[in-house]
């Protein structure tokens, strides 16, 4: 196996010393060199040409944010954000995902953390995949635009569809109660962007999403998703009822389950243990969506590393009326999680990120 290129950028010596450390551990990583600003980083880049960038967001001369600006219009690479938990860390790391990093990891304890041996398994993790990711997804142009009503396709016949599920399982009765599962990793971010804003603010039925993410990015992700779309969007907090065209965002550090609250339905955040590694999961948003009886379940796979989602999906098509969608390899930034939803045959449709809002509308 051809090893992975790391260059590491940060304008403090002892995190380049502690990140060049921890990733050595892992044979399948070469650190390049590294860098003290994001003007060193640009240059560095040019000449090395690693796989994969770890970038400090706050850096004097030039900072992380500007840097991966030129970095994807000159030399496009992966690119991995470390970042503090502060509002405008938060906020940063953001618009570095929309800009076409990869993905990012938060440091623990703010911009010098001196036990960030906490997050060394995710930060190898994160840089193996980053490694092996599709450079010109990464690079596709986002454009941010000011609220809009939504134009979707309401036919399902205008979009190109691929059938999987040789089970001829039901999955639509005409109800009118329905609930729509979103479940997403690495790469993320954009993908949610891509599907909320083009759901229309009518859309019948409330919409449930798992984003890996640590705790204090989600409120920021949800704020700036819900100025971008027709729907609401909002941070899920505990004991709200769901309302249709409504999207609640599990919080970064909780699971997001929905539980009957007399005729109706409500959110229940919660902190039990992480499944599968993950909290959110994915698994445990769509196992506990599969004991909500009578409703019809639209659920969607879209982007990220491992199978977080795949059993779950396999609950919720075992107890009701579930139509499974699965963004397709062609628009993934890491095809980890649809893969593994497709290979448990319960996937009704693979379609590109583009047409999943299509593709729900048709069936609310």
């Amino acid at each position: 196996m051809k090893k992975i290129t790391v260059l590491i950028v940060d304008d403090s010596a002892f995190m380049r010393k502690l990140l060049k450390d921890f990733l050595t551990e892992d044979p399948n990583i070469l650190i390049v060199g590294t860098a003290r600003n994001g003007a060193d980083a640009i240059k560095k880049v040019k000449e090395l040409k690693p796989d994969v960038v770890t970038l400090d967001v706050e850096m004097p001369i030039m900072d992380g944010i500007d840097a991966l600006k030129v970095m994807m219009e000159e030399c496009p690479t992966a690119v991995i954000m470390l970042s503090s938990t502060t509002q405008e860390g938060t906020e940063s790391t953001l618009a570095a995902m929309q800009l076409g990093a990869f993905d990012f990891i938060a440091k623990p304890s703010g911009a010098i953390s001196l036990d960030l041996h906490k997050i060394k398994s995710e930060l190898i993790s994160k840089v193996l995949c980053a490694g092996t990711a599709n450079i010109a997804k990464l690079h596709m142009p986002q454009n941010d635009c000011e609220r809009k009503p939504a134009v979707v396709e309401s036919s399902s016949e205008t979009v190109q569809q691929k059938f999987l599920t040789h089970k001829h399982i039901p999955y639509k009765t005409g109800s009118e109660k329905k609930l729509i599962v979103i479940g997403t990793s690495t790469g993320g971010p954009r993908a949610l962007q891509t599907v909320l804003s083009m759901l229309p603010a009518s859309i019948n039925a409330p919409i449930l999403v798992v984003q890996h993410m640590p705790p204090g990015f989600t409120k920021s992700l949800s704020q700036r998703l819900d100025t971008l779309s027709a729907i609401q969007v909002k941070e899920a907090e505990d004991g709200e009822i769901l309302k249709k065209g409504t999207a609640y965002i599990a919080p970064g550090g909780y699971h997001l389950k929905v539980k009957k609250l007399g005729m109706s339905l409500a959110v229940s955040i919660d902190q039990t243990d992480q499944q599968n590694g993950h909290r959110p999961s994915v698994d445990t948003l769509f196992e506990s969506v599969s004991e909500i009886e009578n409703y019809e379940k639209i659920a969607v796979i879209m982007t990220g590393m491992g199978m977080d989602g795949a059993n779950g999906l396999i609950q919720l098509k075992k107890t009701g009326l579930t139509m499974a969608i699965a963004e397709s390899q062609e628009t993934s930034i890491v095809f980890g999680m649809p893969k593994a939803a497709i290979a448990t045959g319960c996937i009704n449709k693979v379609v590109d990120v583009e047409q999943i809002a299509s593709v729900i509308n048709s069936y609310c």
